[in-house]
């Protein structure tokens, strides 16, 4: 923490103080152009040479000049190094204002109004000249609380902005740093946040009255040392205001969500009222005190500022220039808080860097600025996306029956699709017409989604009662892949996957043996129908009498692994005899009195008291069951 208190600097160190700006120092302001000369007038008693030196003939008319918009803008452009313009120019320039100013006045409250047009038209004006300036470009070094002073030879000071009075050039900063140095000034300080209060009036200064109040009796005793700071009045007060564990006052909860009506929400907007007027009634009891202080430091949001102005009666306004907020973070408002903050902005920060270091940090901070960007130049106008074709009636009618065809066969609804297609399905174009690419589908025929999709029964009813072609190729992708290469299913099917590139049909597209197995039942029963084993790509048929012959097959093949499982536990027998068991003493339970609740475990209670043998045989019975479920759940599958 530095030693040096802001309004008590040592005078030596004071004199040597200088400026220190980075890239963020601003322009020098250049100095007002001379005067053109005109030709057609001459300079005079009745000429302005502000305005290009233009003539009058007498003294009201150059008087009714000198209150003209014309003249006063001259006279504040030049005043910021810009030119004058003539009075040609300056009416485009006022056709250009959007909000157009009023003409010469000779009223005061006219005067006032025309002065503000004049100001929003030099203000315009100067930012059209700064924008296309090439010194200032649109990214600007990021400004930082802090103005900072070199003492040579390695000494540098901070002090926070806030502190010096509102519209202080930078440059000025040494001067009034300065002048702080001299008088007696009082700071109030106010917090609130979250229902807790905290504020102060201080003294950040002492005058010269403020040495002379020693008693004279008290001389030959050292001079008691007063504090550079001191706290005149402070108040601190809390309210239940704030929403436990969820954060935010009850008010900004009830702009958001409605007014809550619990108990709670009720004690917390009495809070917060009670708080209002608590802090209300503390500023005007220290009316007198905020007056006469140099500085009003408030701390609060958005909404909790309202508590300390614009009301009727306010003690503080809102255009007051001595306020301000505080330049850093701050914690919970408190006494401490308040006292924190008193020192971090009246203490100086310190620092000790060379001249060298000075310059090395000068480089690598203009090194790490962003750099500006490159003016674009203008590029090929882009192509118009094409506008979204509106469509008639019918064509969304149309398209609204396709994706309820699409949906109910590939969500396997069987019977609202019967229903559906009995009514459409000649206005459709048949059950073998291609799927339009406008419905994202991937397949061809509504054969391969319902291939694809694993309903045996709606691919069944398209191949046996629609007769859906199964001979249409599956779409190839853009790379000439073909689609849906993955199989979901873990079963193996019966036709060898085609390689790469390869044709394919709705069978292939089938993920379970179920739905091939419909191909190849229909390939029996209809060959007639289709080329089923070569264009279609069925392997087989598959009649009724194959398929028992099959089921009967897998019948046998699970009994003898029934069978088998059997005889091999069946052989199993103990390769040495068991341990005898120590023999258990059995507790006798008493008939009366509290028992235990829930008794032995069963699987125990079931053994104790068998000899070895027994104990054996149970053991195998209970391999032998857990054996038998295992073969009944491997034949579910």
């Amino acid at each position: 923490m530095s030693r040096f208190h802001i309004y008590s600097l040592p005078i030596e160190l004071l004199n040597t103080l200088t400026p220190r700006n980075l890239v963020s120092e601003p322009r020098q302001r250049t100095p007002s152009p001379p005067p053109l000369a005109s030709t057609s007038t001459t300079t005079g008693s009745r000429a302005c040479n502000v305005c290009n030196g233009v003539a009058f003939t007498d003294v009201e008319e150059q008087r009714a000049h000198f209150r003209s918009d014309w003249h006063r803008y001259n006279v504040k452009t030049r005043i910021n190094g810009g030119q004058s313009v003539s009075e040609l120019e300056f009416s485009k320039l006022v056709d250009a204002l959007e909000d157009s100013i009023s003409g010469s006045a000779s009223e005061d409250s006219e005067s006032d109004e025309s002065d503000d047009a004049v100001d929003a038209l030099v203000s315009k004006t100067t930012r059209k000249t700064r924008s296309h300036s090439p010194t200032h470009g649109p990214s600007h070094a990021p400004q930082t609380a802090l103005a900072w002073f070199h003492s040579p030879p390695a000494t540098q000071l901070g002090i926070y902005k806030a502190v010096f009075n509102s519209g202080v050039h930078p440059s000025d900063y040494l001067s009034e740093l300065k002048s702080l140095q001299s008088g007696g000034r009082t700071w109030a300080m106010f917090m609130v946040a979250g229902g807790h209060f905290a504020g102060a009036v201080v003294r950040v200064s002492r005058g010269p009255e403020d040495d002379d109040e020693e008693e004279p009796q008290k001389k030959k005793k050292h001079k008691k040392i007063k504090p550079e700071t001191e706290v005149l009045m402070h108040k601190t007060f809390h309210r239940y205001t704030t929403r436990r564990k969820q954060g935010g006052s009850q008010s900004v909860n009830d702009n958001a969500k409605g007014n809550a009506k619990s108990a709670g929400a009720q004690l917390r907007r009495y809070g917060e009222q009670a708080l209002r007027d608590d802090i209300r009634n503390l500023i005007q009891d220290w009316a007198e005190e905020i007056n006469g202080c140099e500085r009003i430091w408030i701390r609060a949001s958005a909404s909790n500022r309202k508590i300390f102005m614009d009301y009727d009666g306010c003690v503080i306004e809102k255009s007051d220039g001595r306020l301000r907020t505080f330049p850093f973070p701050t914690r919970r408002p408190t006494q401490s808080e308040l006292s924190r903050c008193l020192t971090e902005l009246t203490r100086a920060k310190l620092s000790h860097l060379t001249e060298d270091a000075l310059r090395a940090q000068d480089e690598a901070y203009l090194a790490s600025l962003p750099k500006p960007k490159a003016i674009p130049t203008p590029a090929a106008p882009l192509p118009e996306k094409p506008k979204p074709v509106k469509l008639s009636k019918e064509e969304e009618v149309l398209r609204e029956k396709w994706a309820r065809l699409l949906e109910m066969i590939t969500k396997g609804r069987l019977e609202p699709l019967k229903s559906f297609w009995d009514r459409e399905g000649e206005s459709l174009g048949g059950v073998n017409i291609p799927i339009p690419d406008w419905t994202g589908e991937k397949r061809a025929t509504l054969l391969q989604v319902a291939a694809h999709a694993g309903h045996e029964d709606v691919t069944s009813w398209l191949l046996e009662t629609l007769r859906a072609d199964p001979t249409i190729d599956v779409p190839l992708a853009k790379g000439g892949e073909p689609e849906d290469n993955d199989n979901d299913s873990g079963e193996a099917s019966d036709s060898p996957k085609p390689p790469k590139g390869n044709r394919r049909t709705a069978y292939d597209l089938a993920r379970t043996r179920a739905v091939r197995d419909v191909f190849r039942r229909c390939a029996g029963a209809h060959q007639d129908w289709w080329d089923w084993f070569g264009a279609a790509r069925v392997p087989s048929a598959l009649s009724k009498e194959q398929e028992e012959e099959r089921d009967e097959k897998k019948k046998v093949r699970r009994k003898g692994l029934k069978d088998r499982v059997k005889d091999r536990e069946a052989k199993v027998k103990p390769t040495e005899p068991e341990p005898q068991p120590e023999p258990v003493r059995k507790v006798a339970e008493p008939t009366a009195g509290p028992r235990k609740l829930g008794g032995t475990s069963g699987a125990s209670q079931g053994i104790v008291g068998l000899t070895p043998e027994m104990r054996a045989k149970v053991e195998r019975e209970r391999r032998a069951r857990a054996a038998e479920a295992r073969l009944n759940a491997l034949g579910k599958q």
